[in-house]
């Protein structure tokens, strides 16, 4: 499945380069106009990424959110800045068909894993987001990659799947933004070794060569962004590619 995504600063439509708030590029599409070209399009999912909210809990965007979500043409996922319990309440309340779930599960994992109990695997995204060390590590940063922690990725996701997880959205940070190609073999190991979880790459997607790797790597879905944006491929020309090859 081709995911198409947004990420929101202050309203408008941005990216991060690797996640740094420092380069960010803004884009003059709103999040209105995009929402619907990607679903006209017949995209399965989108993703929105509440920027603000996720670097200040005092700037979330909920209202805009809202806005998007209500009678959105496409199912959402939407992350940023979730911290606490009634923030998964209130994007749910909105309309979000799933929430996306980041630097708490690195943080707090026996409180996210009470969530997926209580909310179900279905309705909770793990955005597990991997910085790949010089002993091949797959360490995860405690705080939307700002802050370096020595957790893996394998350490978490066993008490996660117990739990229920289902979704888990992994970036190797290392080429977030730069549209060099993903991970392709990243992906290839955590499918084969976890095949209950129905993973979504991201990071690095820049031509429709790029989507082949993936489709035989085993994730269910590709998370794309900047390549959308700057028309390096349409959407429509993704969703053929994933579909057909």
């Amino acid at each position: 499945m081709i995911i198409p995504a947004i990420d929101l600063i202050d309203g408008q439509t941005v990216r991060l380069y690797q996640g740094s708030y420092d380069r960010t590029t803004q884009y003059a599409q709103t999040p209105f106009e995009l929402r619907d070209l990607y679903a006209a399009a017949g995209a399965g999912v989108l993703h929105l990424v509440d920027l603000s909210g996720a670097k200040d809990a005092a700037k979330r965007q909920l209202p805009l959110l809202k806005q998007l979500m209500q009678q959105a043409p496409l199912p959402i996922q939407v992350g940023g800045g979730v911290r606490t319990e009634q923030d998964v309440i209130d994007l749910l309340e909105a309309g979000a068909s799933r929430v996306v779930i980041g630097s708490l599960a690195i943080r707090e994992p026996a409180l996210v894993q009470q969530w997926l109990r209580k909310y179900g695997g279905d309705r909770i995204v793990l955005a597990l987001d991997v910085s790949i060390n010089d002993k091949g590590e797959k360490t995860l940063p405690s705080h939307g990659w700002i802050e370096a922690s020595n957790i893996t990725l394998e350490q978490v996701l066993d008490g996660f799947i117990a739990a229920g997880a289902r979704h888990v959205l992994c970036t190797d940070i290392s080429r977030d933004g730069t549209l060099q190609g993903p991970n392709t073999e990243l992906y290839q190991e955590l499918a084969a070794k976890y095949p209950q979880i129905l993973w979504q790459a991201s990071g690095g997607v820049g031509n429709l060569e790029h989507i082949r790797s993936l489709r035989g790597s085993g994730v269910a879905g590709v998370i794309l962004g900047r390549a959308l944006l700057e028309g390096k491929f349409s959407i429509e020309e993704a969703i053929q590619c994933w579909q057909n090859g």
